[in-house]
């Protein structure tokens, strides 16, 4: 069996960082609905990490803007390594000498549904280039479809047309804080990740 988080692990120093190793972490897809989460992360420059529990990781994509709950906007979302399961809870200050240096909040989590009918699973469906999902987050809700875009390996992220959709909310902006911890960027980083 390929190793889904030898990547993660290769460019990890974990006597240097607090982010968390592969714990082991295992989870039957009976137990209940498969997680998501969107990590504010401010490194050598501020993103959103969109991450979704797909075959016992979190697959992974760097979204520079990111997410948005109007239809019309179309956010790039680069694919970056997978994240074990534990990751999905980590906040914290990844220190100036490694990989993501800088502050990560968890800015939103809660489950999804898989929506395609064309592939049984997720994975299939991303193998295939077009994902659909139903969130059900703190602050995002609604339908998402992340699709790659030939063959430069980069993704977009876009909001469907449903009843999670509002051009004039704007989370990003008005709820900033940490759905976990309360805290925001500046919270976190002065107290190194344990508030809560």
């Amino acid at each position: 069996m390929q190793d889904k988080l030898g990547e993660y692990r290769r460019k990890r120093n974990f006597g240097t960082t607090s982010e968390p190793r592969d714990g082991g972490e295992k989870r039957s897809r009976e137990e209940r609905d498969p997680r998501f989460v969107i990590q504010k992360h401010d490194a050598s420059s501020l993103h959103y990490d969109f991450r979704l529990e797909v075959d016992g990781v979190l697959k992974s994509w760097a979204v520079p803007k990111g997410p948005s709950i109007d239809p019309q906007d179309k956010r790039l979302a680069v694919p970056t390594e997978d994240h074990p399961l534990e990751y999905a809870d980590f906040e914290g200050v990844i220190p100036a000498e490694e990989y993501g240096a800088g502050t990560v909040l968890v800015w939103d989590t809660g489950t999804y549904r898989h929506l395609s009918t064309h592939h049984d699973d997720a994975a299939e469906a991303l193998e295939q280039g077009r994902l659909s999902v139903w969130l059900e987050g703190q602050k995002l809700r609604g339908g998402y479809a992340l699709t790659r875009m030939g063959r430069n390996g980069q993704w977009l992220l876009v909001k469907m047309k449903d009843e999670g959709a509002d051009r004039r909310r704007k989370p990003l902006k008005r709820q900033p804080r940490s759905v976990l911890s309360g805290g925001d960027l500046a919270d976190i980083t002065e107290t190194g990740g344990q508030l809560r």
